[in-house]
């Protein structure tokens, strides 16, 4: 997962980011580990996928430009979702395996556009009092933390983002609740969807509105249900032309294998007793041998994937994840391969082409090293923000002892987290030891002088500079 405002990550597999307490390593920058008890931000390039080819039509229809709108993928057992400013959604992991299909599930994203398009998350006054915007930057922090090897002050920052409280008080009216489902139903039915989907989910948790408030489920305190609310969403959905369509057999697929995805990496042993070895279908033995992974039974895993790639060579995340395995458990040399594979596959992923990067530079070669340099730089063309790249590539010139890349690289990195100062340290011992006048060095320049620093901030930038530090850390 990587976090923008914020942005960092820890992965699950097939390009898992994830940014959980996040001091997942990026050692995978694909995978997500299933980690402590914090919540955490997941980056997955199929589960985004997945993600977006259900929501995008409905960010369309609500006159919102899909790639203006992030998914923002929470690793939290509670079944929550929001949208927040910046054109956000928020996801829990709990939430999509509480889904039964994908129709209730485009219903839950449908409902969250709907507050998007009212622009709800910037009128309430509620959700500013909660400060979520400060807690998102607060969990980027400690991402960063962890991944500059300070876990223990990055997991201190996360629990400070007060993730739970934010959200809690992140609440609608009962008016832009009702306004966002009628707006929601409709956005499904432009898009040629049933509305039906969004009504039973509601229903499942009908029961919620006679609990006390700590006892709801966190989506359920933030946007208040009623058995009033649901009729009123019933009548207009049945009277839709589209209330009868149902998920196409390709979408009820993909939807089963997000949830045996997520469900192998957080809950591992609980995937083992939902899909037993009797089980023979891809989702159960996709989530099995992610769930062996997860629970240090790398052999079990890489026999559960060579029987899958035989049946699907054309998989790029079933290649990616064999890579991810090979590399987390020292089989650097084998893992290169599975990389090269997942990324010949999918060459526009840019958390796949990260991976191979990352597999490369470790590999005891200059030339690997070099090429792992350029794959990294190739990612960069698809997310020029992503911290785990910048980390990475400022640890490969680090081994190139090309010292002052590697201080540009850091830079980046900070910068992307929006930790501007600590970004203008590393930019400014960058720039004594580059060229003057190259790219790099004017790059260096520009993080140095943005948001136009004083001359006293200069000053004191160029005295911390001078500090004592290891390249490009």
């Amino acid at each position: 997962m990587t976090s923008r405002s914020g942005r960092a990550s820890k992965r699950l597999g097939g390009a898992v980011c994830a940014l959980a307490v996040l001091a997942s390593t990026l050692s995978t920058p694909q995978s997500v580990k299933a980690q402590s008890d914090g919540p955490s931000l997941i980056r997955d390039t199929e589960i985004e996928e997945i993600l977006h080819r259900d929501s995008d039509p409905i960010f369309a229809a609500a006159g919102l430009d899909p790639k203006n709108v992030r998914i923002l993928i929470v690793g939290d057992k509670s079944l929550n979702a929001f949208a927040t400013q910046g054109l956000q959604m928020g996801l829990n992991t709990g939430l999509i395996l509480q889904t039964e299909n994908p129709n209730q599930l485009r219903g839950v994203i449908a409902h969250e556009t709907g507050h998007l398009a009212g622009g709800h998350p910037i009128r309430s006054d509620e959700m500013m009092r909660a400060g979520l915007k400060p807690m998102i930057l607060t969990m980027g922090l400690g991402v960063l933390a962890a991944l500059a090897g300070a876990p223990d002050a990055g997991a201190m920052l996360i629990g400070n983002a007060q993730y739970a409280g934010a959200l809690g008080a992140l609440g609608y009216s009962r008016e832009q609740e009702s306004r966002a489902d009628q707006a929601g139903a409709g956005f499904l039915e432009a898009t040629g969807q049933s509305g039906r989907g969004l009504v039973e989910f509601f229903d499942n948790f009908r029961y919620q509105e006679v609990f006390d408030q700590a006892r709801r489920y966190a989506y359920f305190r933030s946007h208040p249900l009623s058995s009033e609310r649901i009729e009123v969403l019933r009548s207009r959905v049945e009277r839709q032309s589209h209330y009868h369509t149902v998920d196409t057999p390709e979408d009820l697929a993909r939807h089963e294998v997000m949830k045996a995805k997520l469900e192998g990496f957080l809950n591992p042993q609980v995937a083992l007793m939902k899909y037993k070895e009797t089980d023979t279908g891809f989702p159960a033995r996709y989530a099995r041998s992610i769930a062996y992974y997860q629970m240090k039974e790398p052999d079990r895993a890489l026999k559960l994937l060579d029987g899958l790639i035989a049946d699907h060579p054309d998989n790029p995340y079933l290649w990616e994840l064999k890579g991810q395995v090979l590399f987390e458990f020292n089989r650097v040399e084998q893992a290169e391969e599975p990389q090269r594979r997942s990324v010949a596959l999918k060459p526009d992923a840019a958390l796949l082409r990260i991976n191979l990067g990352q597999t490369l530079i470790n590999l005891n070669d200059p030339k690997k090293v070099e090429e792992g340099v350029q794959e990294l730089k190739r990612s960069l063309l698809n997310e020029p923000d992503n911290p785990v790249t910048w980390r990475l590539l400022a640890q490969a010139y680090d081994k190139q002892k090309k010292d002052g890349e590697a201080r540009l690289a850091t830079a980046e990195q900070y910068f992307s987290l929006g930790a501007v100062r600590e970004a203008k340290v590393f930019a400014m011992r960058a720039r004594e030891l580059l060229t003057k006048n190259t790219p790099d060095w004017r790059r260096a320049t520009d993080i140095v002088l943005a948001s136009r620093p004083s001359n006293q901030e200069l000053k004191d930038l160029a005295k911390e500079s001078a500090m004592p530090s290891s390249a490009g850390h």
